[in-house]
């Protein structure tokens, strides 16, 4: 009898002195409590089978029993819920393949893919980006590469145009992938499937060109009979309707209107298009405006001047998209006005349309992002944004 009474002491001795020693946060608490627990309800039970005193353990179960209920409560009320996961995310399970549309690293398409990185770390789709220099044949040969992968969504630009992308992008949707376009419309694939989650967010691509044409036209000054460059992409259809409205509202004015079709060289490279331009201007020394119809091109403008000899306020500058070089160029006059499309949100919407419509089945949404004017006056209010290619 006596060594079973030993043997219960010591037990709850050891017991004794682990209650003591703990002082960790609830939930170790709570674990070391129930290991306690345990141990005391399997030494009870060797107690029972022996026949010895087990009124001690039984006190000190209780004890324990009610330390872990407290612990247990203190634990719900005063722990900090843990962060959640990146799989937690409400639109975690979502794969998703999106297209930039230039180069890596190309000024407008840095942007564009900036926003849909951001989109992806806030709602946790899995994203594979697709580069395509802007060349239009590439982004439907991409687009059926991707497709093959069965993604939940893809989202596009629409510069190929509904013709070359309508086929194969019907496909994609009859096999149960989503389909949504950023910075070109697709009008007709978009009206119908838009109840599919088919969506739009980009500038309305004439009316941006018209009003960057009727603006440069009225801070500049000119009209009948003076000469103007417009450098673009007609060839594309839709893109080309952006061009479209520069040379339209130029010539309303009366101006003498130069068209320059933009090469695949200079579409995938602004710098290739020096030869172009200082050709253009040896050719017209009366030029007297510039139009460039793309981001990038916008943004080597004043090396397109420098190199033909020009300084800041021989010719009058235009374009599309703020980057970091613009509003460098537009501090130092050699960029007049930019229009801004506010491209970040063509990368961070389209993934959010995508998320919507395969988790919640909304239908697309168009949204314009055709903003305002950039010029001398007003740079500084963007010109942090835009060196954290935001804006």
């Amino acid at each position: 009898m006596l060594r079973k009474r030993i043997a219960i002491s010591a037990v709850l001795l050891a017991l004794g002195l682990v209650v003591t020693a703990c002082t960790g946060a609830p939930a170790d608490e709570v674990a070391d409590l129930e290991e306690q627990l345990a141990a005391a309800e399997s030494a009870l039970a060797d107690a029972e089978a022996a026949g010895g005193d087990v009124a001690e353990l039984e006190a000190q179960i209780e004890d324990l029993q009610g330390d872990l209920a407290a612990a247990e409560a203190a634990g719900v009320e005063e722990e900090e819920a843990p962060p959640a996961e990146e799989g937690e995310k409400w639109c975690s399970d979502v794969d998703i393949v999106f297209f930039p549309g230039g180069p890596p690293g190309g000024p407008f398409a840095t942007v564009v893919y900036n926003g849909a990185v951001v989109a992806e770390q806030d709602l946790g789709p899995n994203v594979e980006y697709v580069w395509s220099d802007w060349d239009p044949e590439k982004m439907v040969t991409q687009f059926v590469e991707a497709a093959a992968t069965n993604p939940d969504g893809i989202a596009v630009m629409g510069h190929p145009g509904e013709d070359a992308f309508e086929p194969v992008i019907e496909e994609a949707i009859a096999n149960g992938i989503i389909v949504t376009s950023q910075n070109t419309t697709l009008d007709r694939i978009e009206g119908g499937h838009i109840g599919d989650g088919f969506g739009y967010v980009g500038a309305e691509l004439y009316s941006a060109g018209h009003s960057l044409g009727v603006e440069a036209v009225r801070r500049s000054g000119l009209g009948d009979g003076d000469r103007a460059m417009v450098w673009g992409l007609l060839s594309q259809p839709t893109r080309g309707l952006r061009t479209q409205g520069v040379v339209d509202a130029l010539e309303e004015a009366g101006l003498t209107v130069d068209y320059l079709e933009i090469d695949s060289e200079t579409n995938a490279e602004a710098a290739a298009g020096i030869p172009t331009f200082v050709g253009y201007v040896s050719a017209n020394p009366d030029v007297a405006l510039v139009v460039t119809d793309h981001g990038a091109l916008t943004s080597t403008l004043q090396a397109y001047l420098e190199a033909a000899g020009k300084g800041p306020d021989d010719i009058y500058a235009a374009g599309f998209d703020l980057s970091p070089a613009t509003v460098e160029a537009i501090r130092g006059g050699w960029t007049d006005l930019v229009i801004d499309q506010q491209q970040w949100l063509q990368g961070y919407l389209p993934i959010l349309q995508i998320c919507l419509a395969e988790k919640y089945q909304f239908s697309g949404l168009h949204i314009d992002t055709g903003s305002g004017f950039a010029h001398a006056d007003n740079v500084e209010l963007l010109a942090e944004l835009a060196e954290q290619q935001i804006r």
